[in-house]
């Protein structure tokens, strides 16, 4: 029997093209990634020679892990890293292996690797919300005189244009697309900073590690952020809002499609297994369901905000499970929305 390459709900709900920043793969090559940066920029202010920079780099460069002895290593530490560095070592072999790694923790590698993702998968949904921006603004342009019936309260109200419904899907998007660059530089910073977050391992020269690796990854500079998680509970409330205002342009969206309203046509409509005539709006209810996905999720991102002292394995673990599905669910509703809008026609209201 044959099996799907993926869960059968993600052809609904998901996108393969950011789910793959989240698969082992992608969070492995990140993780080299930052592992040869910390390496060249302990090279850099004389923490580790040349040659152990330089043997680190090409090690990572092709380096395929024994997977499931990471998995092993991740249930018994709670965190992949301790494997992953004790395999990285023995591949780069003496007399380099201490230098592996040097001064670093867990979490200077796991959070590092995400944000080099998070800068791709933002870049992304910048570029799925310019191009949804520019098709409702076309849109607008074409139906925008088409008489509409406004509602309040799920009752009619007074009549207005398509142009003034359209404004108050397009709105919200132009501000998302604002906050969205305001606050990636926040965001997308190197984490640097040892056992404790002081880097005290480094010998006095953590700063200037930390700087130099951030100029290798093409990230910003920040102190440590070990327990500061504000950057990625910022993040997930982009996300919500986000979805949250394509959720409003679904739901609105379902109700114009109703057929006693008839205020506008969908090019595809979803199908019934018991009624032949019907064309369901199943492009605008995905636009809810994320919508109201992402809003329950943030919660419990926000929960992962509590950590207990210097570092909290607990918080850190939920921050991990919940994250990446928020991220897909935004881009998958960019993605669903734009699609739409695509097929859209506004008709006149029968009710004007």
């Amino acid at each position: 029997m044959q099996t799907l390459p993926r869960p059968v709900l993600q052809a609904l709900v998901g996108d393969e093209a950011v789910e793959a920043f989240f698969s082992n793969g992608a969070e492995l090559a990140a993780m080299l990634r930052v592992e040869a940066a910390l390496a060249e920029a302990e090279a850099k202010v004389g923490l580790i020679g040349n040659d152990a920079a330089r043997r680190i780099a090409e090690v990572c460069g092709a380096f395929q892990p024994d997977w499931g002895k990471l998995a092993e290593g991740l249930a018994r530490d709670g965190v992949i890293v301790p494997e992953f560095v004790k395999q990285l070592r023995a591949a780069v072999g003496e007399p380099h292996a201490k230098a592996v790694h040097l001064g670093a923790t867990s979490q200077d590698i796991i959070d590092t690797a995400l944000v080099l993702r998070l800068k791709t998968v933002i870049a992304v949904l910048g570029e799925r919300l310019d191009t949804l921006i520019q098709s409702l603004d076309g849109l607008r342009r074409r139906d925008g005189a088409v008489r509409l019936m406004a509602h309040t309260r799920m009752q009619q109200a007074l009549p207005f244009t398509a142009a003034d419904k359209i404004d108050t899907w397009l709105q919200p998007l132009e501000r998302h697309r604002e906050a969205l660059q305001d606050l990636a530089p926040r965001l997308l910073v190197v984490q640097l900073g040892g056992p404790i977050g002081t880097r005290g391992e480094l010998k006095g020269h953590g700063d200037a590690v930390a700087d130099a690796m951030a100029g290798i990854l093409c990230l910003g500079l920040a102190p440590s952020w070990h327990s500061q998680r504000d950057r990625i509970g910022e993040f997930g409330s982009f996300l919500s809002l986000l979805t949250g205002t394509l959720g409003k342009l679904g739901q609105d969206v379902a109700l114009m499609a109703q057929n006693e309203v008839g205020e506008v046509k969908l090019a595809t409509g979803g199908g019934s297994s018991a009624m032949a005539h019907k064309s369901n709006p199943v492009p605008a209810e995905v636009l809810v369901t994320l919508a109201r996905f992402n809003a329950g999720m943030l919660g419990t991102l926000h929960q992962a905000l509590v950590h207990e002292g210097e570092r909290s394995g607990a918080a850190w673990t939920l921050e991990w499970m919940v994250l990446p599905p928020m991220v897909i669910s935004t881009a998958a509703a960019l993605s669903r929305t734009r699609e739409m809008i695509a097929g859209l026609t506004i008709a006149p209201s029968k009710a004007v």
